[in-house]
């Protein structure tokens, strides 16, 4: 019986993007069956990755600056004291290029999948770039060796375990979950609340209970979508990442920005209404399968809440 391999899996952030990697991971998981399957991620998403049955371990990345030596001595001897034997690289940014560095042994180090200039298995596209993240890393495992199927299958977050009884509880039976925020430094990417307040005064004359998701920092947010929505449910900052997903198996439908959560609820299998603005191109980013819906203006203001709610299933209300 051959030895089990050691195998490093990169994927450090954001949200989005490490939900998309898990198609991935999903992939390498198949492809080592027998081997130990570690993820080197950071701290945001270390619930969902233990909770993941395609890693053994969690290795968090602190993120030590450059600029301090010691640190990144300290994080050079963990990344190399397991001896990976390969890695797949799916942040494929300079950092990432630089631990690739750091791995570096007297023997040559662990093959390498990704960018980073002089890995034994580098994605060789200069278009890759202009490609959706899960065509971009099914290519680049396909240039290592993994094949991917045909057709290409969407992140599947089916494993992820049901929410605490008493979130559920909380819950009607009929519930919409809306999603209004984003990033911070990005507004441009968020439908105004008055429309998400619109929108959810619309789903609570359906008989379907709106559910605002997302942290404290879209607290202006929810309180006017409340008050256009009496009825609507706040749970800002009371959801883990976990949560989100299971709360999407459960819920009517979604409807969100360009932002994280939505990645979660789609992969959940939640029916999703993603919108999108001309801060992001939904051709190399957007959540895939076969219930999400996106739309997008060049600006979001323009949006009109007629046309989201014409796209939600009817039949789902």
């Amino acid at each position: 019986m051959s030895a089990r391999r050691a195998i490093l899996i990169i994927k450090l952030s954001a949200l989005g993007d490490f939900v998309q990697a898990l198609a991935a991971c999903a992939m390498i998981r198949r492809a080592h069956a027998g081997d130990t399957l570690t993820v080197l991620t950071t701290a945001p998403y270390r619930s969902l990755a233990e909770a993941c049955p395609y890693f053994d371990e969690v290795m968090i990345d602190e993120r030590p600056k450059l600029t301090n030596p010691l640190a990144v001595l300290r994080l050079a001897r963990r990344l190399r004291a397991p001896r990976f034997d390969r890695v797949y690289d799916l942040q494929t940014a300079d950092r990432s290029a630089f631990y690739f560095r750091l791995m570096r042994r007297w023997d040559g180090g662990p093959q390498w999948s990704g960018i980073a200039p002089g890995c034994s298995h580098p994605h060789a596209n200069p278009h890759r770039d202009s490609m959706h993240t899960l065509e971009r890393q099914a290519e680049q495992l396909d240039m290592a060796g993994i094949t991917p199927p045909d057709p290409l299958l969407p992140p599947d977050l089916s494993w992820v375990p049901s929410p605490d009884r008493a979130l559920l509880d909380a819950l009607p039976d009929r519930f919409a979950l809306l999603v209004p925020g984003g990033a911070p430094h990005r507004p441009r990417k968020r439908w105004p609340a008055a429309s998400f307040g619109a929108l959810a005064g619309r789903l609570a004359a359906s008989g379907v209970t709106p559910v605002l998701l997302g942290t404290a920092a879209e607290a202006a947010e929810a309180a006017q979508i409340r008050q256009s929505c009496p009825l609507a449910i706040d749970l800002l900052n009371r959801t883990s990442l976990l949560d989100i997903a299971g709360l999407g198996r459960r819920a009517v439908c979604a409807v969100g920005n360009d932002t994280g959560p939505m990645h979660l609820l789609a992969a959940a299998g939640c029916p999703s209404v993603v919108l999108f603005s001309d801060s992001s191109d939904p051709a190399l980013c957007a959540p895939r399968g076969r219930a999400v819906t996106v739309l997008r203006r060049d600006d979001l203001a323009r949006l009109p809440v007629d046309q989201v709610w014409e796209t939600i299933d009817q039949r789902l209300l």
